[in-house]
């Protein structure tokens, strides 16, 4: 559209949505990556957490959860969710609804590896989203964890990623009285192409 320039030029979501999460972290002061992320249960009850967005691949947005938590058996069972990041800092936001696929491969390893030691064996000891009896009960299962799997534990097959390639995005600035920019980029599958749409605010 001839008026979608500044912030908002590009024929590529997936870049614009790096470049802004890029800027985002330069003025951000905790987790510029958050996003909120929604699902909904068998019984059509939603449901939303904050999680952590690691890569914005060319083609789709990658986090990564316990398999056997909460977020994962919602995330399996509808194939869908959505999230929205929200960057105070800059007044801006973007949005997405789509299709859920699981990322159970290298890049799952290679990501886990990275993180801090603690944070790999505090996957192996959290029953996510499961009753816990207290928080000592939790500090025994990392010690156990620990001892068992060492300086080098490998990725438990209960904990891995997943992708979410969007049918729709949105990108959102603030503007004065109110009065908003937004465009929505749309398509009807994954294979086709965006149409992209000024939306009031």
């Amino acid at each position: 559209m001839s008026d979608r320039s500044g912030i908002f030029a590009g024929d590529d979501p997936f870049v614009l949505a790096r470049d802004w999460l890029a800027e985002a972290s330069r003025t951000e002061i905790n987790d510029p990556n958050a996003i909120a992320l929604s699902t909904v249960d068998p019984d059509g009850m939603p449901n939303a957490r904050v999680v952590l967005l690691k890569e914005i691949e060319d083609g789709a947005f990658v986090f990564y959860t316990n398999y056997t938590s909460a977020k994962a058996t919602e995330l399996d069972t509808a194939g869908r969710a959505a999230f929205v990041m929200h960057w105070k800092s800059l007044g801006r936001q973007v949005r997405a609804r789509g299709i859920i696929t699981r990322e159970d491969g290298e890049k799952a390893d290679a990501y886990y590896a990275s993180r801090g030691l603690k944070s790999r064996l505090g996957a192996w000891a959290s029953d996510q989203s499961k009753p816990l009896e207290n928080r000592g009960t939790l500090e025994r299962a990392l010690e156990e964890a620990s001892a068992t799997h060492g300086d080098a534990p490998a990725r438990p097959p209960f904990w891995g990623g997943y992708r979410l390639t969007p049918l729709e995005l949105e990108f959102w600035a603030d503007g004065d009285a109110r009065l908003h920019d937004r465009f929505q980029w749309r398509r009807a599958s994954v294979d086709a192409p965006w149409d992209v749409l000024r939306l009031n605010p």
